[in-house]
């Protein structure tokens, strides 16, 4: 029998230590947490989204600072709070599955610790690129509604790389004017640097949301102004590259012949991370076969702050002396010079093309009857119309749209295009090689001259000089070009510098921007479009 009065042994404390121990550990655990998730909320909201480029996205993404979660989110709110309410109007739509992507994006990273080229990188695509999950209109009400089949090429390229389609911009209807932004789908497009003036055309839209900082980088086309002109506009970056290293497939037509789709952005190294994605063979274009073999590895290579030392630049004075140029826009190209100069450039002035006006007579060619046509034809019975017949007879265009389909409609009607594109039509091979002929006698390595010769137009103002330089060289040959920001006229309104290469010289092109760029840092902000404060 148990004596109950024995005295009980005190517990063994020793045995407790361990669970004490780790009672400490989890509680420490949990603070150590709670904290960290503060600080991660506290990164996020401290990181910078205006002029954030890739490399800022992909460090913040790194570190744990940022999501692709919250950089949607970021975008979307600035989208919202400004794009109508201060009549910008560059927005037709936003992705709705922008957040869902954002976050498989977050996700593949937290798997695999790697990022992808453009991994979480939102992209503003202009209106006439095919979007498979999103409407595509050409900003034309006879093609509202339609969901194209598949994507352009360019964007499945950009998709492939991780980029998040943010939203589809809106543009000049069927990207006729290069003057301005102007659409049936959605109206006028400001620029964002003065809300009474335009952002050109046609890919205002592109230009004035990248510009404000509604997404990282932008997709516009061109067919004779239309990524340089706006990014003249807008302070940015644009580059129409060399015919065939960048597939036209899925791309609305206006002039086959002439279109090329390409990178808007705030930076220069930012435009060689999307063309290294965008460009390449599609057998779905032929045109692209000539780009084989004459892609460097990557575009950013050439990334060089001394890019501009030895380099022999000539001044095409024909357009950057025109009598109707504005007195502050040549001040700026002049400055610009001396800035390229005191950087070790040698500046070749004049450059001179001879005959150059007899050379550029009768280039262009109007080939949308046949272009749209058989881009509709394409689309088989996904096609929302069948004809550009069919298109004028809806009535769904504005007015200046309207005249521009008639006149269209009154050319004959074939069953291959009026002209050849640039590398068969016989006047544009002459004129391509007349232009290089003289690059090489005077030894010069690009041309430059001001993107536009004026600043942007009032809207409305259909009347005052134009200044257009963009579609005298490179749309009719097929030579590369690129606009860079080279400072400000009338104290705010952007002005571009246009640099033209020989075929495939987008290395050197970006070799020379970047290294102006670097050393005169003119791209800033519009003024309007703050941070939103948390």
């Amino acid at each position: 029998m148990a004596d109950k009065n024995k005295k009980r042994k005190p517990p063994n404390i020793s045995r407790l230590f361990p669970l004490i121990i780790g009672l400490i550990s989890l509680s420490f655990s949990f603070l150590v947490f709670q904290a960290c998730q503060k600080q991660t909320g506290k990164q996020a909201e401290s990181f910078q989204i205006i002029e954030a480029t890739i490399e800022d996205i992909h460090s913040a993404y790194l570190s744990g600072d940022l999501t692709c979660q919250e950089l949607v989110k970021a975008y979307l709110d600035r989208i919202e709070k400004y794009d109508k309410a201060k009549k910008l109007n560059s927005i037709i739509m936003v992705n709705p599955n922008a957040l869902k992507r954002a976050a498989e994006l977050d996700e593949e990273l937290q798997k695999t610790k790697k990022l992808r080229p453009l991994h979480g990188i939102p992209v503003i695509v202009k209106d006439n690129f095919e979007t498979y999950d999103l409407q595509t209109t050409a900003g034309s009400e006879a093609l509202k509604g339609f969901i194209p089949p598949d994507d352009a090429y360019q964007v499945k390229a950009l998709r492939r790389a991780g980029a998040v389609i943010l939203a589809k911009s809106n543009m000049a209807e069927w990207a006729f004017s290069p003057y301005e932004t102007v659409s049936s789908i959605s109206g006028i497009t400001r620029n964002p640097y003065d809300l009474k003036r335009t952002p050109a055309g046609s890919s205002g839209g592109t230009a004035a949301a990248v510009a404000a900082n509604f997404g990282t980088v932008g997709l516009g086309t061109d067919t004779g102004n239309s990524i340089r002109g706006p990014s003249a506009h807008c302070c940015l970056v644009g580059i129409r590259s060399t015919m065939g290293l960048t597939s036209r497939d899925g791309i609305i037509p206006l002039y086959k012949r002439n279109d090329i789709g390409g990178p808007m952005t705030r930076t220069v190294e930012d435009a060689a991370r999307i063309l290294d994605e965008i460009s390449g063979y599609d057998p779905e274009d032929p045109i692209t076969e000539r780009c084989r073999g004459k892609i460097p590895d990557t575009y950013t290579d050439f990334l060089d702050k001394d890019g501009l030392k030895g380099a022999r630049i000539g001044v095409f004075r024909v357009l950057a002396d025109r009598a109707s140029s504005d007195p502050q826009v040549k001040a700026v190209f002049e400055q610009a010079l001396q800035d390229m100069k005191e950087q070790k450039a040698e500046i070749i002035d004049p450059f001179v093309i001879p005959d150059f006006g007899d050379l550029t007579k009768n280039l262009w060619c109007d080939t949308f009857h046949h272009d749209i046509n058989q881009y509709l034809a394409s689309l088989g019975d996904k096609a929302p119309v069948k004809s550009l017949t069919e298109i004028f007879n809806s009535k769904k265009s504005i007015r200046s749209s309207r005249e521009r389909i008639d006149k269209a409609l009154e050319l004959p009607l074939r069953q291959e295009p009026a002209c050849k594109d640039v590398y068969h039509e016989p006047q544009n091979i002459k004129y391509r090689e007349a232009i290089l002929k003289a690059m090489d006698d005077q030894n010069v390595d690009v041309i430059v001259y001001p993107t536009w010769g004026n600043p942007p137009r009032k809207l409305g103002d259909m009347r005052s000089p134009v200044g257009d330089n963009s579609r005298v060289i490179a749309p009719q040959t097929g030579l590369p070009a690129l606009t860079i920001p080279m400072g400000f006229t009338h104290k705010k309104l952007p002005a571009g510098l246009q640099i033209v290469g020989k075929l495939f010289g987008e290395p050197e092109l970006i070799k020379i921007a970047y290294s102006y760029e670097q050393a005169t840092k003119h791209r800033r902000p519009p003024s309007g479009f703050p941070e939103i404060k948390k």
